[in-house]
């Protein structure tokens, strides 16, 4: 059984979630899964409504996050991550999928961004084994 995943990735910080979305793309093929849905949102905090929609359909296995939220001059951006992975927890939950977290942040600088894009990756690996674990 092929494992089928949903990718929702943030437009905001695109040069590096590109790079975390083609790693973990190209990561899946190597484990045997396939992208099947792509939802792009326009940011971390935007991500639980596109998750939603993919987790109601039957061809979407788990549901993979690709976001980068690097730190400001305030804390917003501790807020957007923790209420977006509050969120994408509780929609695991809800739908009895895997709803993987493959945001790197908050607290971190552009530069430690760019030494984190294998946080796609992770995700990746991440809902392939609870499938798995969980069949």
């Amino acid at each position: 059984m092929t494992i089928k995943l949903g990718f929702v990735v943030a437009e905001f910080n695109r040069d590096i979630t590109y790079m975390m979305e083609i790693e973990a793309e190209e990561h899946a093929k190597f484990l045997g899964a396939e992208v099947v849905e792509r939802f792009y949102v326009p940011g971390a905090y935007d991500m639980p409504l596109a998750i939603k929609k993919l987790l109601k359909q039957k061809n979407v296995d788990a549901v993979v996050t690709i976001g980068c939220v690097i730190e400001g001059a305030t804390e917003h951006d501790e807020i957007v991550v923790q209420h977006a992975a509050r969120k994408i927890i509780d929609l695991s939950l809800e739908f009895e999928k895997p709803v993987t977290l493959g945001i790197s942040g908050p607290g971190m600088s552009r530069l430690e961004a760019n030494d984190r894009v294998d946080y796609g990756k992770r995700a990746v690996e991440s809902a392939i084994k609870l499938v798995q674990r969980l069949a």
